[in-house]
């Protein structure tokens, strides 16, 4: 069944990702995507990508601000760097993008499909309902600027799109993620959350069937008695006239139409909506809050880093200068990899592995985050020709945590566990923009 699996509603932040940033991201996202497609295949990559709290996860992860909707374009410009030159080997193609590149997608598709022999026509069609349901039959202020679609050599696709309201400055990001076609005008979303902001227009609601169908019937009506019916819009009864056989007829109370039977009124109730599915509305303020994050978590993480034995590691405490701060950020990084879907409910958690670039919670410090890189890319590489102590290294910082977690409860001095980081940015190439 296709579905929306989620969305995130983001702050808007303007500017760039610098260089510096954008480059580890390519690199840092594709060993991490390239670890997921070793360890899983590549339908679980786009399982993690239409997962709204994963992506975020994913995303502050990899240095960027951890709540802003700059996550979304440059986590997927990222990939699309990264991925598509090894997009034959690892079986996974990023298409479209933000602004024009979007638009790219349909010549994006026919040409993979091409290529690895898939029905072009539907990649293209399923790419273009995606983006006219969020868009335009779900009218919730949101319009869409940016739409990646993912697609794997065997056809199984994910979509990652995000739509913008100027009023509220605020960014919607939007999940799909597909198994088998079910319908993409009834309830594709699995969920849909988020404050009332009063009547919307919702075409993919269930208690909009005859809507859907009304409207289907006035497309094939005459243009003539369409605009007859518009006009009549708003007016008393004893003023309505209605079309009949090409004459003009007075509304009477034995040819009154039913209240609501063209287009029935589909409003928010005043509560938050909250049906299933991983759904995510990120805060206003920049800097990470205690409040924020699993503060158990993160201790589990801190404490595997810098409590643990070496011995525990012994493949990884090999390499050559690695010490308990990049064990930190690896273990940080193993959770993306192989923690289960509900490890990722605070995102901003793993800002705590490689900063962030408007310096929340710290700067990012780039000899450990290079560090970080160069040892995962190690054991990935060291996999391939058989040598797997290093990726089970990694991987057991991830289970180490969870053990402490599970029986030490571990303390977490928030405020000092930051006044720790900043005070070593300097000795950590700290880089903020």
């Amino acid at each position: 069944m296709i579905k929306s699996s989620g969305h995130a509603d983001l702050p808007l932040h303007t500017g760039t990702v610098p260089k510096w940033l954008a480059d580890r991201m390519m690199v840092m996202g594709s060993l991490i995507v390239e670890s997921l497609v070793q360890n899983y295949g590549p339908d679980e990559v786009l399982t993690r990508l239409s997962d709204p709290l994963w992506f975020q996860s994913f995303g502050a992860v990899m240095g960027m601000d951890w709540h802003s909707s700059g996550i979304t374009t440059s986590v997927m410009y990222a990939l699309k760097r990264g991925l598509n030159p090894r997009s034959k080997e690892l079986g996974i193609y990023v298409c479209g993008g933000r602004g024009k590149y979007s638009r790219q997608t349909p010549d994006e598709l026919l040409a993979i499909a091409d290529k690895e022999g898939l029905n072009g026509n539907l990649l293209v069609r399923n790419s273009k309902l995606c983006a006219k349901v969020d868009n335009n039959a779900v009218q919730d202020g949101f319009q869409l600027y940016q739409h990646n679609f993912i697609v794997t050599k065997n056809g199984k696709w994910a979509v990652v799109q995000q739509g913008m309201n100027a009023d509220s400055k605020i960014a919607r990001r939007y999940h799909w993620c597909s198994d088998e076609v079910k319908s993409f005008v009834e309830e594709p979303h699995s969920a849909v959350v988020g404050e009332n902001k009063g009547k919307i227009l919702n075409l993919t609601s269930n208690e909009a069937d005859s809507a859907r169908n009304n409207i289907l019937e006035l497309s094939k009506e005459n243009t003539e008695k369409v605009i007859n019916e518009i006009l009549q819009i708003g007016k008393p009864a004893s003023q309505m006239i209605l079309m009949q056989e090409g004459k003009s007829i007075p509304i009477t109370s034995s040819n009154a139409p039913v209240q609501g039977e063209l287009f029935p009124e589909l409003v928010l109730p005043d509560e938050k909506i909250i049906t299933t599915g991983r759904n995510l509305v990120m805060p206003a303020h920049h800097e990470v809050r205690s409040e924020d994050v699993d503060l158990k978590r993160l201790g589990g993480v801190l404490a595997a880093a810098y409590e643990t034995q070496p011995e525990d590691f012994e493949s990884l405490m090999l390499t050559k200068g690695l010490g308990p701060r990049t064990l930190q950020s690896l273990a940080l990084v193993s959770e993306v990899i192989y923690g289960s879907p509900t490890r990722f409910t605070d995102p901003a958690r793993f800002s705590f592995a490689h900063g962030g670039k408007d310096g929340h919670p710290f700067p990012v410090p780039l000899k450990i985050y290079d560090e970080s890189i160069r040892i995962l890319h190690d054991s990935i590489e060291k996999s391939k020709l058989g040598y797997n102590d290093k990726s089970f290294c990694i991987k057991r910082l991830h289970e180490t945590s969870l053990q402490i977690e599970q029986y030490c409860s571990p303390e977490v001095d928030f405020d000092a566990a930051i006044k720790y980081e900043r005070e070593h940015s300097r000795e950590w190439d700290g880089k903020t923009i």
